[in-house]
């Protein structure tokens, strides 16, 4: 052996024993060193696969899958859907924690199909991402749209279509015929909410479309019933983006195509019943198009709307207003359907407070507890969204003693917490005493309980939302005597669900009723 190549052997020798003493070195005091990386674990979850993660354990009603992986990595637990993390909080605790006391880090939202080609390319308030332009949206609405003066300018509306839709009722009621309670719901939201947004109604029914009403109301009702669901499906594309091109579930094409019927249906709308502006200092009634149509014009904004963001901003109306209200509705009356003792129950407290010579006002509504937990435990039971919208970080964060990564998105299954056994006791029973005496409220503070959401993604909307659930609600169990038709026996009523944006039922609610109030008062 040449005296080089002993002289190169021996160097070796020596680099690798600094090494290896280095790397003891390291990794003693590693034990010894109080470093935060090495505190700081990720939540726990399933293994993932290649390429798909953990897609193939999320069936067709997410909720209740991850519900089921919750009861085994707990409630707070980290999942890879696709190509990203997903970190997802079953418990009220975990929920308040990304809700209220990391808001500011999981207050924007993932990019995503349905946010592209249905919300004007995230131009609404539920799918655009944290900034300047989602705060300024939201500022309208709850400053502009659902201020508290303007929700009591519009009162009247809300009592005259109560009125016509007890009349509408009452009528039907006449024929003997069992109703579908979804359709009736869906015509009386809908009048509010036109009159409310346009002034008047923008659709017609089947028989007198006319050339003013580019939709009847079945045809909307079919439109908001592909949106929601479009909003709430597991696009392959969002989660794995290399495969977004092929459209494996026809989901893209879909959304295209409701995406165009939108575009008309609002743009003839929006050009029927854009009259003149009104002064800024006049407050009147308006309808909350023109007043959108004001606030673009407005050269004090942060943000300058487009006709797009109008559009957008009118379609979350149209559809926070209808949709999750109707399903609610019909939910409740489904429940109390299957357990006919409730609505003597209701009933009973109806005529002690309200009596039997008038209908139900919006007033009496804090003096109805029972018919106001009916509403709280549908909620519970029933939560229009099981998923709430996700959420996604914008920077790292420590929750819960785990860390979560910038771009990951999360998701509060309100569907699981409503049946957290540690809160509810026999929570699939359908038993709205559970909430009398108790003070948990619907409006994001008590974290049990979150059907609008919480923090600063929260429904703007919800009072709005409350004011027509609860007094339709007590109306209809007033004024009527309601039961399933003579061939159903109420253990045959299915609760079975259909999950989307909206967690609806999979079977439309058939009911018969006969009026329970005098005639006169209709």
């Amino acid at each position: 052996m040449s005296s080089n190549s002993y002289q190169e052997m021996e160097s070796f020798s020596s680099w690798a024993l600094i090494v290896m003493a280095s790397l003891a070195a390291l990794a003693f005091l590693s034990k010894l060193l109080p470093f935060k990386s090495h505190q700081l674990k990720f939540p726990p979850g399933p293994k993932p696969w290649p390429i798909i993660g953990n897609l193939n354990l999320v069936g067709s009603h997410p909720p209740k899958s991850l519900h089921k992986l919750a009861q085994k990595y707990g409630p707070i637990m980290q999942l890879k859907l696709g190509s990203f993390p997903v970190v997802v909080a079953s418990s009220a605790e975990m929920a308040k924690e990304f809700l209220k006391t990391h808001d500011h880090v999981f207050a924007s939202r993932p990019k995503s199909a349905v946010g592209k080609y249905l919300s004007y390319n995230y131009h609404n308030i539920t799918w655009a991402p944290a900034g300047p332009y989602w705060r300024q949206g939201r500022k309208i609405y709850v400053s502009e749209l659902f201020n508290s003066k303007r929700l009591d300018s519009y009162q009247y509306i809300r009592v005259e279509e109560m009125r016509a839709f007890m009349s509408r009722l009452c009528t039907l009621s006449g024929t003997g015929k069992p109703l579908k309670l979804k359709d009736h719901l869906f015509v009386h939201t809908l009048n509010i909410i036109s009159r409310v947004v346009f002034g008047k109604s923008c659709v017609s029914s089947s028989e007198s479309k006319n050339e003013t009403s580019i939709v009847t109301h079945e045809e909307l009702l079919e439109m908001l019933d592909e949106l929601f669901f479009l909003n709430g499906v597991f696009n392959i594309g969002d989660w794995i983006p290399w495969l977004d091109f092929l459209d494996l579930q026809r989901y893209v094409m879909r959304m295209k195509a409701l995406g165009n019927k939108f575009d008309k249906f609002l743009d003839h709308v929006f050009h029927e019943h854009n009259a003149k502006k009104e002064g800024a200092n006049d407050f009147v009634p308006k309808e909350m198009a023109k007043l959108l149509v004001q606030l673009a014009d407005d050269p004090n904004a942060d943000t300058k709307l487009s006709h797009d963001s109008i559009k957008a901003f009118i379609q979350d109306l149209i559809a926070g207003g209808t949709d999750s209200t109707i399903t609610t509705l019909e939910w409740a009356m489904s429940e109390l359907l299957k357990q006919p003792h409730l609505i003597k129950k209701a009933t009973e407290e109806l005529d002690k407070v309200i009596g039997r010579d008038r209908w139900v006002e919006e007033i009496d509504i804090p003096q109805l507890p029972y018919i106001e937990a009916i509403v709280k435990e549908t909620m519970r039971k029933h939560p229009v969204a099981g998923l709430l919208a996700p959420h996604l970080a914008v920077q790292d964060c420590d929750v819960a003693g785990y860390k979560i990564q910038k771009g990951t998105r999360v998701f509060i299954n309100t569907w699981s917490i409503g049946r957290d056994l540690s809160i509810w006791d026999a929570p699939e029973e359908f038993y709205p005493e559970r909430f009398l005496g108790k003070a948990i409220d619907v409006k994001g503070q008590s974290f049990e309980l979150l059907p609008f959401g919480s923090g600063r993604r929260m429904c703007p909307g919800y009072n709005f939302g409350l004011k027509v659930i609860s007094s339709t609600l007590a109306n209809m169990l007033h004024g009527f005597n309601w039961k399933l038709p003579e061939n159903m026996k109420n253990e045959d009523l299915s609760m079975d669900e259909v999950y989307g944006f909206a967690t609806s039922r999979k079977f439309p609610l058939v009911a018969m009723m006969e009026p329970r109030l005098p005639l006169h008062l209709y």
